[in-house]
């Protein structure tokens, strides 16, 4: 009788899951009530900024701690007036159990990935190298010692963290704002002038904050989104760190990037800006081909390693605010026929056609439940082609199975019963 409720518990939240299906050839999967484990030592995640699969298949998930709110970290008061919770680190590494077998403090930051040797690359004002043993900073990529409007350059003093007390800020930065006031947006211009003449858009280092990152063992490269300008795409040497070439959207020269805001800027269902809009994420497929997803402006550039532009794919281009075209992945056949593309605003995982572009399913929508995403932002493909994601306001990290795989038939028996 117990194994009956439980597994009527997993029918209904594979039922809430249930895979949304545009054509035949679309991929199948299921959400995994049984992964991740429940963390130890009192630890929850903060909202998920980075996550990455390593050579042994486990996982990688970076959060930021000091997302959490108050209610969250009852246990940290003294004395504690709840069981739960404690902040976690900010570098947590998962098995395929979904347990923990390792992590590390480290500053907060956005876009991650590791190396064939096990070396965890965290996005940061700069691309900083940690050895996973010890948390400790072995090697970073050059930037420039400012930044636009002013932000933080360099390893920030330890956060302050009062016990018990929390910083959450949730998503209304993608919701609309009052105008800003003519005297300030005039002095805003004239200071960004200053900047992008001081570092015009062919400085070969970091200017921006980091967005994402990925390395490619075969070419020895890392590359790197860097929000400078609306994103640049950075290609360094993965040994020495040293730029080796770089480029923006259509493949254009990175001297050729417009310092004009007008430039970048996108309204939904309008024109495609000349140049990249916000938030650029990618990744680089076995073929040698680098998807760079333009979220603000829902689209997704093709391109070849040296940056010749091949096409342009639009996805629901009515979407506003933080925009659809988040987090690029690979399905896992040996062609990998199809992208997996993590849309925050939507929240959903869309399948396109790697070939065309073209839809042709999705999973998830905006909720609470398993399978459902609040602020859908990281996105992993495993060896065996599974999906993990990371939500940023939701602060979790869920699995999803194929269909066709042992663990999706089993899954697939449970909800029918």
């Amino acid at each position: 009788m117990k194994f009956l409720s439980a597994a009527g518990a997993v029918a209904v939240a594979l039922l809430a899951a249930g895979p949304i299906v545009l054509a035949q050839t679309a991929p199948v999967y299921f959400a995994d009530p049984t992964w991740p484990k429940s963390l130890p030592n009192n630890w929850k995640f903060g909202g998920i900024t980075g996550l990455a699969i390593d050579a042994d298949d486990n996982i990688w998930v970076l959060n930021r701690p000091n997302d959490l709110s108050d209610i969250e970290l009852l246990a940290e008061l003294d004395p504690p007036v709840s069981e739960c919770c404690v902040r976690p680190p900010a570098m947590i590494h998962l098995d395929q159990r979904g347990s923990v077998i390792g992590s590390f403090d480290a500053v907060q930051g956005h876009g991650m990935d590791v190396d064939d040797d096990g070396f965890v690359y965290i996005g940061q004002d700069t691309v900083r190298k940690y050895d996973p043993s010890t948390g400790r900073i072995v090697a970073e990529i050059a930037r420039t010692p400012e930044r636009e409007g002013g932000g933080r350059v360099g390893l920030p003093p330890p956060v302050e963290r009062v016990p018990g007390v929390g910083t959450l800020e949730h998503a209304d930065v993608f919701m609309p704002s009052p105008p800003d006031d003519p005297d300030e947006e005039a002095a805003e211009a004239e200071a960004a002038a200053i900047f992008r003449a001081k570092y015009p858009p062919d400085m070969p280092m970091i200017v921006g904050g980091l967005e994402e990152i990925r390395i490619v063992e075969a070419d020895s490269e890392i590359y790197v989104a860097d929000n400078y300008l609306g994103g640049r795409v950075l290609v360094f040497d993965l040994e020495s760190l040293e730029f080796k070439r770089g480029w923006g959207a259509y493949g254009r020269p990175l001297a050729d990037i417009s310092v004009d805001d007008a430039d970048h800027a996108y309204a939904p269902n309008g024109p495609m800006p000349r140049d990249f809009s916000g938030h650029l994420t990618l990744n680089v497929s076995d073929d040698g081909l680098v998807y760079a997803a333009d979220r603000n402006a829902n689209r997704i550039h093709v391109m070849t390693k040296d940056g010749q532009f091949l096409k342009e794919f639009v996805l629901a281009p009515g979407t506003g605010g933080g925009g659809s075209t988040g987090g690029v992945a690979f399905s896992h056949d040996p062609g990998q026929r199809f992208l997996f593309i993590s849309d925050r605003m939507n929240n959903k995982v869309w399948f396109l056609d790697r070939d065309s572009g073209e839809p042709v399913g999705s999973i998830g929508s905006m909720g609470e439940n398993g399978g459902q995403f609040l602020g859908l932002h990281m996105i992993a493909v495993d060896s065996e082609g599974n999906i993990y994601t990371g939500e940023v306001d939701s602060f979790r990290v869920q699995r999803f199975v194929p269909a066709d795989s042992p663990r999706g038939r089993l899954l697939e028996q449970l909800a029918e019963l």
